[in-house]
């Protein structure tokens, strides 16, 4: 693939700077008193494609965009459309009630803080290579403005989707304790019912044991013993 060419004649120094294939990172060339600004449109956060906007000024002080005329109106243009997205996913942001909504912010705004941050550079260093340019100027103080609002805006979601994980950790961890503690409950619970009901069980039973004819003190004895079973039982569960 070959990168666009555009209806401009650049000085053979500045074409010596670019690649065959693509115009690169956002980056500023100064040759020959020509000033050429490689910048990306927003980026998507499905794709890692970047497309290039292209402005080149002349030594006359006259912009062009893509080989085309009015450069200044579609540099601001450009830098409008980074602000319009910054106050789309800043709205979606005070919107957002849940862990999902917070992540898919974070999906599309971290490739355009990263995006504005490179842009913000390259536009600093335009204003290097022709300080004298007001416009410039005024377009570099924009840019650094967009990159301080998603560099806010990124970590504001950051920090809120990490609240809102430690916020369900911890009710996820409340209710693993009651939990645990209603199954201690029925732990107890079952040691002291379980001698008793066993021997209730066997005693029970419709069979000739011999002890038919004996005193009523023996039931009690059996009562006891059981309940000591239980009671033992019971503080055996509560030391685990």
């Amino acid at each position: 693939m070959r990168r666009a060419d555009f209806l401009w004649r650049l000085p053979s120094a500045i074409e010596a700077r670019l690649g065959e294939s693509t115009y690169g990172r956002q980056r500023a060339i100064f040759e020959d008193g020509h000033l050429l600004v490689i910048l990306h449109t927003p980026p998507s956060a499905d794709t890692r494609e970047r497309k290039a906007r292209v402005f080149l000024r002349s030594p006359d002080g006259k912009w062009q965009c893509d080989g085309q005329e009015n450069g200044e109106v579609k540099l601001k243009n450009l830098l409008g459309s980074y602000g319009e997205l910054l106050r789309r996913y800043d709205d979606a942001y005070d919107r957002a009630r849940e862990a999902k909504h917070l992540h898919e912010i974070l999906e599309h705004v971290m490739p355009l803080h990263r995006s504005a941050n490179n842009l913000s550079a390259a536009l600093q260093s335009a204003r290097e290579f022709v300080p004298e340019d007001a416009f410039i100027i005024a377009m570099r103080d924009e840019a650094y403005e967009l990159a301080r609002g998603f560099h806010f805006l990124l970590n504001d979601a950051k920090l809120q989707l990490d609240y809102r994980i430690a916020e369900s950790s911890e009710e996820q961890s409340a209710k693993a304790q009651e939990l645990a503690r209603a199954q201690h409950k029925l732990n107890v619970l079952a040691a002291i019912t379980f001698p008793l009901i066993a021997l209730g069980t066997i005693f029970g039973m419709s069979l000739a044991t011999g002890l038919e004819g004996r005193s009523p003190l023996l039931f009690w004895f059996l009562l006891a013993l059981g309940a000591g079973t239980g009671l033992y039982a019971m503080m055996w569960v509560m030391e685990r």
